[in-house]
């Protein structure tokens, strides 16, 4: 086991609902953003490919804090 390894199983947990949160989110407002231009698909689309990168950078930024408190 690594020093670096997660100490409860609730902090994967965690960091997977901090992913699937930010995911669904960009998802959610592409499908608005493409509504509101008349193409929810292509705004659903762009936003679920948009949302990975932002679901990490949620993910990396809630850790990062954590780790300095």
């Amino acid at each position: 086991m690594t020093p670096a390894a997660a100490s409860s199983p609730r902090s994967l947990a965690t960091a997977s609902g901090l992913l699937l949160g930010a995911l669904g989110a960009a998802m959610g407002a592409g499908a608005l953003i493409g509504w509101a231009a008349g193409a929810w698909g292509i705004g659903l689309l762009i936003g679920a490919v948009l949302g990975i990168p932002f679901g990490v950078l949620v993910v990396y930024l809630v850790y990062s804090r954590a780790e300095r408190a």
